[in-house]
């Protein structure tokens, strides 16, 4: 008497994960990125200072995040096949993961360059630091408008927007130091910049991590309470017992649920299967934001003759 059901919400674009639909605007981002570390490069150089260079380094990694976004949207609109049923949707929660381990890296660089910085002065020059630290700052907010709305939907978009975040108030940081420098002379503003642009960095790369590690280890969503699954569930006439329940990710945007139900027969005999699925169907579909639900129905006791590792 099982029997299974799936149904797919129209909650992802037509590019198949939520990612897809902000495609356009990662390129974007990611050229004015690319002109922005050339031009904060050559002021660094010129300038003398490392907070520019560090934010310059900085770019070139969000360069690659938005590059490995991009390409991972790619792998991941490309169709199911029989031996990958869910397609390539979780390259883009494994370029997340990535982009994770890229701002950790940088962040370490920046801060052991700081370090050396205090052990070993340069002269900076603040004036042209200014400058370039300005133009970065402008472009960093021209991409953090372009990404503030994906980053809501999907962890590989927020994993570029925290990049650029990042950039952004290093931006800030390397314009304040070199305004400390011109007023006073106080060549450690430079690389005390550095160190808060590093320090910056961890935390929210930190969140990233624990989020994408969660859809990595399939925890249930953040958005799907399991006690509550259960509850509307078992709330069904007819519906006397709820196993095997689970929820995970497969990327953002694509939360999937499955369980076993186990019916009372005679319910089942009187509505149907087919009548009984689509009530679980829509009892989980207008509580919860599901991408794909499937469900075994069982009569009482068939649990009992199931393998163990089902359970």
């Amino acid at each position: 008497m099982g029997a299974g059901h799936d149904h797919g919400h129209a909650h992802t674009p037509a590019g198949g994960t939520a990612t897809a639909a902000y495609r356009g605007r990662l390129r974007v981002a990611l050229s004015i990125t690319l002109t922005v570390m050339v031009v904060e490069i050559v002021g660094g150089i010129v300038a003398d200072s490392l907070a520019l260079v560090a934010d310059a380094a900085h770019m070139a990694t969000d360069a690659l995040g938005l590059g490995m976004a991009l390409m991972a949207i790619h792998f991941a609109s490309l169709p199911p096949s029989g031996k990958r049923t869910f397609g390539y949707a979780r390259a883009e929660i494994l370029a997340a993961l990535a982009n994770c381990l890229l701002l950790l890296g940088v962040g370490g660089y920046v801060l052991y360059e700081a370090v050396q910085r205090f052990i070993t002065p340069a002269g900076t020059e603040g004036g042209l630091t200014i400058v370039f630290g300005a133009i970065g700052l402008v472009a960093n907010m021209i991409s953090l408008t372009l990404l503030m709305r994906g980053q809501k939907e999907s962890l590989n978009v927020r994993g570029a927007f925290l990049e650029v975040a990042a950039d952004a108030l290093g931006s800030v940081a390397v314009i304040i130091s070199a305004v400390v420098i011109l007023a006073t002379g106080w060549q450690a503003a430079d690389p005390i910049a550095s160190l808060v642009i590093g320090l910056m960095i961890v935390p929210r790369t930190w969140k990233l991590l624990r989020e994408t590690l969660d859809v990595l280890l399939e925890a249930a969503p953040k958005n799907v309470d399991m006690d509550e699954v259960r509850a509307h569930i078992l709330a069904l006439d007819g519906v006397e017992d709820v196993h095997d329940l689970h929820a995970w990710t497969i990327t953002s945007g694509m939360p999937v649920v499955s369980a076993h139900v186990v019916v009372r027969t005679d319910v089942l005999n009187a509505i149907g299967h087919e009548k009984m699925l689509h009530e679980l169907q829509g009892c989980l579909g207008d509580h919860f934001d599901v991408e794909h639900c499937t469900f075994q129905l069982e009569p009482g006791g068939h649990a009992e003759h199931e393998a163990r590792l089902c359970h």
